[in-house]
């Protein structure tokens, strides 16, 4: 729906587990050694409840509440049991022992080393106080003006039978962010169809069409666009001008916080040259020719979204 967020998709979410973090049920031994409660057994070995809630946490956040749906979960697991089961056969073939496996894991370590370390500093530094978002907020208020805007909350289906279905269960009482976490066919499902807050320009205009022209509370009926039929429920309104202090705390902190670490890893560099023994051959990196990228290719926020 929203043109600044990605569509989550059951492929890529099937591909992001299967590559994802492997499950440590291979690597820990079998069902009777291995601590936790037992989810699924793979031929001697397990796949915990504590390997799932892991494995859910690793996903990216626009993929994560597919995994919070029942449907979600199954696809997560299914997706499990297939690495446990490719995992214990390359290891049969010897794989894990090849020079590529072995060479691509020194890599990985290293990787995360570095990245817990930067992390572990930056962390120790990156303290932004209540009165930093004050004052950030005090000095660029007209940097948070912002037009019309609305809440609102939808449930996304296939075809008009099961829209006007849902419709009319909602019309008898039926709960709306139940009946959406049940139903819709879009990652909004799973907080209850909720699309948050947004300005004109966001949505596709046949929504947007239909939902500003909405009073707080109202339940549409049901409207037709490019993804399917909707039923779209009006849950707040903000008139145009300033936004507060509370509203805006949480942008002014992640900004302000990227800023901070980077100001912090620039001057960790810096730091972290100067008491090493440097000596870099320009010559040779001048003269390090590099494969050009093939045709086509571009980079993932080159991506356009609808």
């Amino acid at each position: 729906m929203r043109k600044n967020i990605l569509t989550a998709t059951a492929v890529a979410f099937s591909l992001a587990l299967l590559v994802g973090c492997q499950s440590k049920s291979s690597q820990e031994g079998s069902a009777t050694s291995k601590k936790g409660q037992a989810l699924a057994e793979v031929n001697g070995g397990v796949i915990t409840v504590e390997d799932f809630k892991k494995e859910v946490e690793t996903l990216p956040p626009y993929l994560r509440p597919m995994a919070e749906t029942a449907d979600g979960k199954k696809e997560l697991l299914d997706t499990m049991i297939v690495r446990e089961i490719i995992m214990q056969q390359a290891k049969k073939d010897g794989l894990d022992k090849s020079p590529a496996v072995t060479e691509k894991m020194e890599e990985l370590k290293q990787r995360v080393i570095v990245e817990a370390f930067l992390k572990k500093k930056i962390e120790e530094q990156a303290n932004i106080s209540d009165a930093d978002l004050q004052k950030f907020y005090d000095q660029n208020k007209d940097k948070f003006k912002s037009g019309e805007q609305v809440r609102a909350s939808h449930i996304l289906v296939k075809n008009e039978t099961e829209a006007q279905d849902i419709l009319a269960q909602i019309k008898k009482g039926g709960n709306f962010e139940e009946l959406a976490k049940k139903h819709s066919v879009d990652a909004a499902g799973a907080k209850g169809g909720d699309l948050g807050w947004f300005g004109k320009g966001s949505m596709i205009p046949d929504f947007e069409k239909v939902v500003f022209g909405m009073k707080e509370g109202d339940i549409s009926g049901v409207v037709k666009t490019q993804f399917g039929y909707h039923i779209i429920k009006l849950t707040g309104k903000r008139p145009a001008g300033v936004r507060s202090f509370e509203e805006s705390k949480e942008l002014i902190k992640t900004k302000l916080l990227a800023e901070k670490q980077q100001e912090i890893f620039a001057k960790l560099k810096d730091e972290l040259k100067k008491g090493a023994k440097l000596s870099i051959k320009e010559d040779v990196l001048k003269g390090i020719t590099l494969k050009p990228a093939a045709a086509g290719q571009s980079a993932p926020g080159d991506a356009k979204e609808k």
